[in-house]
């Protein structure tokens, strides 16, 4: 072993005598010359740079290890990309020199080695690209850390944590930085697939929860992963960059573009913009967002946004030697446990106040300064940094990782914070060196010396902001300005020759799938279809693009496609098999929604193409005036508040953003894929329309069955089939058949085929007379699923919400990652049907609501952490029944589905000052709605409470919860709902949520006060209520004595409110244990 460290000394003095192939070095003490030449600064950063980094760069793989000392060493992808990013940025430095003594090329081909070495790594798991796109596990994901001498994994995702979203998309984001620059790092097509496979993996960041820049998940360092803003900003940047670049820079064609999807990129920004500024549910702030918002990857657009959380991690994490990477991180503190990988519960207490600080992000605060042309910025973080820089004994500057309190100086320095001096973890004289934080020292040098510029170290132009910003290729289509007045295109589509005839004499003006010819129209699902082609590549074992929908921005675009000229149709206007498509008002709904979306997200240059697809299906009966209206809205040129541009496709191509999808090469040997384009029906041109048969709302007479389940269920299979064949009644053959279901199967063979082809044909009929009740009971029998299920799921979580599915005042199941549609529907079947079937298929009438509403008008959920699908069901049956007053209340299964999406947005409203306090709480306590602050104030509670709260059953200790936790983080906020979770009457839960609030601000005034023994939440409220029920007594032995329906409406506030009963008895509970003695307590006569 000395030996090899003799080796190393010498070689490492061999360098220093000798230098670069390309030119000889001087003694590296010189000082940097002030003033000097363009070469002596540049010779200065130069020798910097060879000693402190490319000595340490692997001659094999060129990866640059994390330890720059000992033996097999390991090569972090996220630090060697930072390492090529200096060698990059010197070498743009050098282009300035004419005669540069080789020292450009040099430079450039040690970031290319590296950049290409990171590939080799990547693509020796294209096995697991491959699983993660298809599945995002932790065990399928791209590994992160590899052998920097020979590239091979180190680690096994058991015991590392690999997943790491933020280090895949660094590495595309520099590799188009780098490309733009000039470089050449991508050289067959085998790469092309490959890395645009890397980018199927990396459009779903907005749903994989990872390990994140830090490499522990959650802040617990517990093993278990987070959605991270870092990660997710990451993604979204470097989704924005690639978009349409040719991989193989100036001299690429056709085939080396790489397409990002559109909608997928647009949740990513979505995600990171609610997200933020926590950078998870238990980090509320990170110095990980650093690189995210600023240099290298600008992800965020809202400058508001980007101010508050700056501002929030400047305010909570600067120290003078550095920012902490985040509060209580234990990361090489003195009482950290190194033996040990993952911490114990409430051990992160225990760094609270000594975290470790790290120098590197002074250096991100410089170059920020830099990019947005803030002097006094860059100055005020150069002084700060100055004094923390070490120096070898060559006198090259070397950036310590962090700056850590000695063990002798832990309790002092928790005593009263920033009073002791920390140490540096390296210095490197001893020939540790911390590689990511050397290379973005050079950086930030090269750009504040005015060396290097902006525009050099991002020819892509992240930094511009975004109304600046310009296409990379015009070619291919991109992400522009954010329009803010924008017109849709809009064409309409007939679906026969017929029907436009007959919308004609309404003054609506349409095509024909012929008429547009040679132009086609393709439902979405067949340009899925085309894009299953893209990446293809059988040596790597890659499939193309997952089979995902395309959504509303990517429809909205004209693709040319093996010669072909195509329009797409949303997936809106897809033929659906779930019932909710059979409700016209639920169609103009959804079309709404789609324009405003489109409005709201349209960000590439050119117009939005939305095709509008008439069916003849559409306009029967009763459906006919609803949609007439909407046609009208489009003839005066705007739709629910969206303005829209009716013409001809032919017309709108030319104003339209077009999509090349030249990766569908086909040669003379392969065989043409097929795809299906929308075909003209073919009817009688002056045919009459069928719509005569005017539907009406069918009466909630015949929705209900004429036998009873209880009569019939017990009977002979015989017999019910009997009843079956001569009943008429749809809803009476939907229960019988369900009896048949239940007891014989799905294959059970009955007058008009299986029992499930009979429930299909109920099914079908009930939807035709809008028997919705029928319908719905019928669907669940089939176990229907309806489309875009787990991505309105996942809508609702990015927003940082849960959701639980189950039936009001049963168990539930709480979703806090996204799920696939298949676990997603084993859930609803399980928990939803155990006391009315039809409630399995609600529910997801609800999700899929929700997952507009929430991504639309977030703020009308406000307040709600836990989104309990089967509570907010029960507050819709509330409402009905307030509506009603004393008459029956309305049926929710029986109303239209755009009936109980309208009645779902009329309950999110602010509830009515007209109101009942009981109603109020009803409904509010069915959405699990809470005040402003609420979990702020339930930890201050907590804080003195030593043994806790308690509240039906479910126990909130005050430890290790307060060690754990916190503040503001929002798995506190979720525990406390847990607490809650067990309560099964709303307007009870309200009247707790109320109490807790009570607490709150007497212990607020009496800081001298505290609870002695666990606080029952229960035993308070029961307490006040009693109290209440002797200002209102009743005659003794009356009956109800419990019935505290008069205490739920009541006023909150005033000498007779809630709140007076409720301080009463707090006070009380406060007054039985003894006084905490306070220092300032007003009473203590000095």
């Amino acid at each position: 072993m000395a030996n090899l460290d003799d080796d190393r000394t010498s070689s490492a003095l061999a360098f220093l005598k000798f230098g670069s192939i390309y030119e000889p070095l001087k003694s590296i003490n010189l000082p940097k010359p002030e003033g000097g030449s363009l070469w002596d600064k540049l010779d200065h950063y130069y020798r910097i740079v060879k000693s402190t980094l490319l000595l340490h760069q692997s001659p094999t793989t060129g990866l640059f290890p994390t330890k720059t000392y000992g033996e097999n060493r390991k090569a972090k992808v996220h630090d060697s990309l930072y390492c090529a990013a200096c060698a990059w940025a010197l070498a743009l430095a050098y282009r300035r020199i004419d005669d540069d003594k080789g020292r450009t090329h040099e430079l450039e081909h040690s970031a290319i080695k590296c950049m290409r070495g990171i590939l080799y790594c990547y693509m020796r798991q294209a096995d697991k690209v491959q699983k993660f796109k298809q599945d995002p596990k932790p065990s399928e994901c791209l590994h992160s850390v590899f052998s920097a001498h020979t590239g091979d994994e180190v680690f096994s995702h058991k015991e590392y944590g690999h997943l790491q979203i933020n280090a895949v998309s660094l590495f595309l984001l520099y590799l188009v930085e780098m490309i733009s620059s000039g470089l050449q790092i991508v050289y067959n097509t085998d790469e092309v697939s490959f890395i645009q496979n890397l980018v199927f993996c990396v459009e779903r960041a907005y749903r994989v929860p990872d390990f994140g820049v830090w490499e522990r998940g959650s802040k617990y360092n517990n093993g278990s992963p987070e959605l991270h803003s870092s990660s997710v900003g990451l993604a979204k940047a470097a989704l924005e960059a690639i978009n349409g670049f040719n991989l193989f820079g100036n001299q690429g064609c056709s085939w080396s573009v790489i397409f990002v999807d559109f909608d997928a990129h647009n949740r990513n920004r979505q995600t990171l913009c609610s997200l933020l500024p926590r950078e998870s549910r238990s980090h509320n702030t990170d110095a990980a967002l650093l690189p995210c918002l600023s240099y290298p990857a600008f992800a965020l657009d809202d400058d508001v946004l980007f101010s508050q959380t700056l501002d929030k991690i400047i305010r909570k994490l600067k120290g003078k030697y550095g920012f902490k990477r985040f509060l209580r991180d234990g990361y090489r503190t003195a009482l950290e446990d190194k033996t040990r990988r993952y911490y114990k519960p409430a051990e992160i207490k225990l760094f609270d106040g000594i975290e470790c600080e790290f120098p590197l992000f002074f250096i991100f605060m410089i170059i920020d300064g830099v990019f947005r042309g803030n002097p006094a910025q860059v100055k005020e973080y150069q002084d700060l940094l100055d004094p923390l820089l070490q120096h070898t004994s060559e006198g090259c500057p070397v950036v310590p990782k962090y700056y850590y309190v000695p063990a002798d100086f832990v309790e002092l320095e928790k005593k009263n914070p920033g009073s002791q001096k920390r140490f540096p973890s390296n210095n490197g004289r001893d020939g540790n060196f911390f590689l990511w934080g050397q290379a973005v020292y050079i950086i930030a040098k090269l750009l504040a010396d005015k060396l290097v510029s902006p525009k050099d170290i991002d020819p892509i132009g992240r930094y511009i902001p975004p109304q600046d910003q310009r296409n990379v290729s015009m070619r291919f289509s991109n992400q522009g300005p954010l329009e803010n007045d924008l017109v849709v295109h809009v064409a309409l589509i007939a679906e026969s020759q017929r029907l436009q005839v007959f919308l004609n004499t309404y003054g609506i003006q349409t095509q024909t799938p012929q008429q547009v010819e040679p132009i086609q129209i393709w439902a979405q699902k067949e340009l899925v279809k085309a894009y299953f082609h893209l990446g293809v590549n059988d040596k790597l074992g890659l499939s193309g693009r997952p089979d995902r929908p395309i959504g509303c921005l990517g429809t909205s675009k004209i693709y040319r496609i093996l010669g072909k000229t195509v329009v797409c149709y949303s997936i809106i206007f897809d033929l659906s098999d779930f019932y909710m498509s059979q409700d016209v008002m639920m169609l103009i709904d959804d079309i709404k929604n789609a324009l405003q979306f489109i409005k709201q997200y349209w960000k590439m240059h050119g117009r939005p193409l939305f095709v509008v697809l008439i069916r003849e299906d559409n306009i029967r009966g009763s459906r006919f005036n609803p949609i007439l209206d909407m046609l009208a809205a489009f003839r005066k040129g705007i739709v629910g508040g969206v303005k829209v541009h009716v013409d001809r496709v032919q017309t709108l191509i030319s104003g339209a953003v077009v999509e090349q999808l030249d990766f569908l090469r086909i040669a003379d040997t392969e065989e043409a894929p097929v795809f299906k384009s929308l075909e003209e029906l073919d009817l009688p041109k002056h045919s009459k329309v069928k719509r005569q048969s005017s539907t009406p709302n069918a009466s909630e007479l015949e929705q209900q069955p004429d036998v009873n389940i209880n009569d019939w269920k017990n009977k002979s299979t015989y017999e019910i089939l009997q009843k079956l064949n001569d009943c008429n009644c749809l809803a009476s053959q939907a229960l019988l058949s369900s009896i048949l279901l239940k007891r014989e199967g799905p294959n059970f063979i009955t007058k008009e085929g299986t029992v499930a082809e009979h429930i299909e044909r109920i099914y079908r009929r009930a939807g035709s007379k809008k028997l919705w009740s029928v319908v719905r009971f019928a669907a669940s029998l089939l176990g229907k699923l309806v489309d875009s299920l787990a991505p309105s799921i996942t809508n609702v979580l990015v927003q940082g919400k849960q959701v639980t599915l189950g039936a009001f005042g049963q168990e539930e199941e709480v979703i806090s990652n996204p799920l696939s549609p298949g676990v997603i529907k084993n859930i609803i079947y399980e928990k939803c049907h155990l006391q009315d079937e039809r409630e399995a298929v609600v529910q997801q009438e609800l999700v899929i609501h929700i997952g507009w509403i929430i991504s639309n008008s977030p703020e009308l959920f406000s307040g709600m952490l836990k989104i309990r699908i089967g509570w907010i069901i029960h507050a819709m049956k509330y409402e009905l029944k307030i509506r009603a007053g004393d008459m029956p209340a309305k049926d929710l299964y029986q109303m239209s589905p755009s009936e109980v999406k309208q009645l779902l947005l009329d309950i999110l409203q602010p509830q009515q000052q007209g109101r009942s306090w009981l109603n109020r709480r009803q409904i509010d306590g069915s959405l699990n709605r809470t005040p402003a602050g609420f979990y702020d104030r339930v930890w201050q509670i907590l804080e003195r409470t030593p043994n806790g709260l308690i509240v039906a059953g479910k126990f909130l200790p005050q430890q290790p919860t307060l060690s754990d936790m916190t503040m503001y983080e929002m798995n506190f906020s979720l525990l406390v709902e847990d607490m809650l979770q067990n309560i099964d009457q709303p307007e009870y839960r309200q009247i707790i949520v109320e109490l807790l609030m009570v607490i709150s601000v007497i212990l607020e005034r009496n800081p001298e006060l505290e609870f002695q023994d666990k606080v029952d939440l229960d035993k308070v409220v029961q307490e006040a209520f009693c109290d209440f029920q002797k200002d209102h007594s009743s005659p003794k032995g009356a009956e109800n004595q419990d019935d505290m329906t008069a205490f739920y409406n009541t006023h909150p506030t005033g000498k007779k409110g809630t709140c007076s009963y409720l301080s009463k008895a707090v006070i009380t509970l406060l007054l039985e244990g003894e006084m905490k003695r306070s220092n300032d307590d007003p009473c203590t006569i000095s």
